[in-house]
């Protein structure tokens, strides 16, 4: 990437300071993004993808106080131990850790889930290029591809609700890190519980960041039937017989 003056530069930041219970497999005792998939730490997969896009000028890894883990494993990233007790804390420490190392406003970052360890680059670039020039910016998305239910309290179906207009958040979520920074301040300041991912900080402030369509293989690996899943794909990925 160019280094002038007017240059944008792309960061991407990855939280990981959760402890992910639900994804806890039989056994385990490690928080579920350091968890063993096809051989590595599933972290380990999420930073490939990454190092693989030659545009990123950083990744940074937010990990809780006191996590030793990238002490152990090296990795193409920068570690920082400023995580939160949310994850749009994490993620609001990491951008002003991102300005302490010399980002700036206007500069984006590719803010990813950990445990999303089956994107791929060719993802990730598409998001770049379809983000690159927008004024808000955006985020990977997956259409919903069923028939969607509303609970009525009890378990039981109160209405059938069109999907045709509804998306899969997903990551990664691209945005420029002032405005982000700014987006997670005044909804944190707010309402801290509704701030579900960046995207929706962004919309908070009037804002609509733009669907860029992803894939269903690019899910979060959040229960323990998820783990067999991510393993056949990424073993399948490298020509392994799951």
């Amino acid at each position: 990437m160019s280094e002038s003056s007017t240059a944008q530069r792309l960061y991407a930041l990855i939280p990981c300071a959760g402890s992910g219970s639900r994804a806890q497999a039989p056994g385990a005792t490690l928080a579920k993004q350091y968890q063993s998939i096809a051989g590595q730490p599933m972290v380990m997969h999420t930073l490939a993808a990454f190092a693989a896009v030659p545009a990123i000028r950083d990744v940074l890894v937010v990990v809780a106080p006191g996590d030793d883990f990238f002490e152990h494993h090296s990795a193409p990233c920068v570690v920082r131990d400023c995580g939160g007790d949310s994850r749009a804390r994490s993620v609001r420490n990491g951008l002003h850790d991102l300005f302490e190392q010399g980002a700036r406003g206007d500069d984006w970052v590719l803010v990813h889930d950990a445990a999303r360890c089956l994107v791929t680059p060719s993802q990730i670039e598409a998001l770049v290029a379809a983000c690159r020039d927008d004024p808000v910016g955006g985020l990977l998305a997956h259409r919903l591809p069923d028939t969607l239910k509303q609970e009525d309290g009890s378990g039981r179906v109160a209405a059938t609700l069109p999907r045709d207009d509804k998306w899969l958040a997903q990551t990664p979520q691209m945005f420029r890190i002032g405005l982000l920074s700014r987006a997670l301040d005044a909804a944190l300041a707010s309402d801290p519980d509704a701030v579900t991912d960046e995207a929706s900080a962004i919309e908070a402030l009037g804002l609509a960041p733009r669907l860029v369509p992803g894939g269903a293989l690019n899910f979060k690996v959040t229960y323990p039937e998820d783990f067999a899943l991510a393993e056949q794909v990424l073993r399948g990925r490298a020509g392994e017989k799951p």
